[in-house]
């Protein structure tokens, strides 16, 4: 059996591989070897290793590799204590491949160590475009990986572009559309009472906007800025609920966060609830019944264009990145997001795109995995 270790360091990266990990588990030729990491541990980021574990996933390491404080100097530092402890993870479990998932910096913490450890790298969702820093370091782990599984066929062409083998490149679509393919997209009360917000009690039965802000490495200290020109754009829609979720771990976090929490202090009667983080299924689950998105998180375009969901995209974090018709792109200016929401709320839902797979990923990359002839290095 090829054993097949796939790091999940973030909440995003674990609703990306979630059906590639089932597809894997349950596949006769293969092994699963899951390691955890990062902010995956943390419990201000909604203890994901908890979502994980009653998914009925085994960790066979949970690896401690965030140095706190969200800025550029611990983000870089962060990115080498995750190759320290990530090549003595792969050392000791001696996988025959290690699977990384996008562009953060902790997927190229997994993409060094793997490379440097002469065990074939696998990368999902490599040649796309976007803006933030992620853009150069997901081509960087393109060029250290030897399979590509892009999500889509621009993507793909990017890949072989750069210089990779075609043979070694394969369209199957994202993994994260196997969730919506896969799972019931109702949403109740009753479901998501078992997340406990603060502000209002979230009425899930009535409409509601959505709206998810990370912080933006190449524009780093404008974090705080950015974050409540959206916010206070949001409060100008009085009659529907709106949902904030926490930001992810990036440099600019704690900015990010601070300006949620002094907005969340001096409006805490406004029509808000305020969620650290949800499963993968109950995450579409909301990104489905949302009347609108707003933010700049790029399941607002990746599931978000299958769903048709209305979205709003803020900023340049995801400039560049293929999407549907369902986004609307707009600056950090109350009036422009403001305009921009309306017309989406006035749009609803759009047609349905598959540009980033059908739901089938998952089973088709670990049949692949099982299958391909060995590199060289093998």
């Amino acid at each position: 059996m090829r054993k097949i270790c796939v790091v999940v360091a973030s909440r995003a990266n674990y609703g990306r591989v979630k059906y590639l990990l089932k597809a894997i588990k349950n596949h006769p030729d293969l092994e699963l070897q899951l390691i955890i990491g990062a902010s995956t541990l943390l419990e201000r980021f909604g203890n994901v290793v908890d979502i994980i574990k009653a998914d009925n996933f085994t960790p066979l390491r949970s690896i401690h590799y965030v140095v706190e404080g969200e800025t550029l100097v611990t983000q870089a530092k962060s990115t080498g204590l995750g190759i320290i402890e990530l090549a003595s993870a792969f050392e000791d479990l001696k996988p025959d491949m290690v699977v990384t998932v996008a562009d953060r910096f902790e997927t190229m913490s997994t993409a060094i160590a793997s490379s440097y450890l002469n065990i074939p790298l696998i990368h999902l969702q490599g040649g796309e475009i976007s803006g933030n820093i992620d853009n150069r370091v997901r081509h960087a782990i393109t060029k250290l990986s030897d399979l590509h599984f892009p999500a889509t066929n621009a993507s793909l062409k990017r890949i072989i572009a750069m210089g990779e083998d075609p043979n070694n490149v394969f369209n199957f679509g994202c993994p994260s559309i196997d969730v919506i393919k896969n799972e019931n997209l109702e949403i109740s009360n009753k479901i998501m009472k078992k997340y406990f917000g603060v502000g209002i009690e979230t009425d899930w039965e009535k409409p509601f906007i959505l709206m998810l802000q990370h912080p933006v490495t190449t524009s780093y200290g404008k974090g705080f800025y950015q974050i409540n020109t959206t916010l206070n754009t949001l409060k100008k829609f009085q009659n529907i609920q709106k949902i904030i979720l926490w930001p992810n771990i990036d440099a600019g976090s704690d900015s990010v966060a601070k300006g949620i929490r002094k907005f969340r202090e001096l409006n805490n009667s406004e029509n808000i609830s305020y969620y650290k983080n949800f499963s993968p299924e109950d995450f579409v689950k909301i990104l489905k019944n949302a009347s609108c998105c707003v933010g700049n998180s790029s399941s607002f375009i990746r599931e978000g264009s299958f769903l048709g969901t209305p979205s709003v995209i803020v900023g340049d974090r995801q400039r560049g990145r293929e999407r549907g018709k369902n986004v609307i792109e707009c600056d950090y200016n109350e009036d422009e997001i403001y305009k921009s929401i309306n017309k989406q709320l006035d749009h609803g839902i759009y047609n349905s795109d598959k540009l980033f797979g059908k739901g089938d990923a998952g089973f088709k990359i670990a049949n692949k995995l099982a299958s391909v002839d060995k590199f060289d290095k093998w």
